[in-house]
């Protein structure tokens, strides 16, 4: 079985990097790479997966159909959280999320997602100029390949509360 917590393991591994996966208007899939990290949400307070953009494709699609996949690897272990995304920024207001807070929220997803900065002013300044916004995706279905090495999974990152434990993806 494969946890929220065993996916975000994977995206430590690859310095939180993952492919978000959005349905295009015309039902085929759009995919991107991006840096995600595993917070609270901050309306709920489960574990979300959640990322920081300022992409007009990526924001259109899921403003349409906030269906969404997110894909973390390491080495030959995957594991995939489907979802539905909720934007939250300047143009995508949220009434549990004050423009005051957005900051502080962009701030705790790219911490979350491995990064790191030394000008915080500089920071959200560029993220007010770029106009970016959270987006946070409450995981529905968590699942990996068949087979995975027993080890890829083993580590439990310390600021994970509250795995969602799902199915491991079918054979068809």
């Amino acid at each position: 079985m494969t946890s929220l917590h065993e996916a975000a393991v994977l995206g430590q591994a690859e310095r939180g990097l993952a492919v978000v996966s959005t349905l295009r208007a015309d039902h085929t899939i759009q995919s991107t790479l991006v840096n995600v990290g595993i917070l609270d949400h901050p309306e709920t307070g489960r574990s979300a997966v959640a990322f920081v953009t300022a992409g007009p494709v990526k924001r259109a699609h899921l403003r349409a159909r906030p269906q969404i996949t997110v894909t973390f690897r390491s080495g030959w272990q995957w594991a995939s959280v489907e979802g539905l995304a909720v934007l939250a920024g300047p143009d995508d207001p949220q009434p549990w999320l004050s423009p005051a807070d957005l900051p502080s929220l962009l701030r705790a997803i790219f911490v979350a997602a491995g990064g790191q900065h030394h000008d915080w002013d500089e920071f959200d300044a560029v993220m007010v100029r770029e106009r970016r916004l959270a987006v946070l995706v409450d995981p529905l279905r968590v699942y990996s390949n068949p087979g995975a090495p027993a080890d890829a999974t083993r580590q439990q990152p310390s600021s994970l509360t509250r795995p969602i434990e799902d199915e491991r993806e079918q054979s068809q």
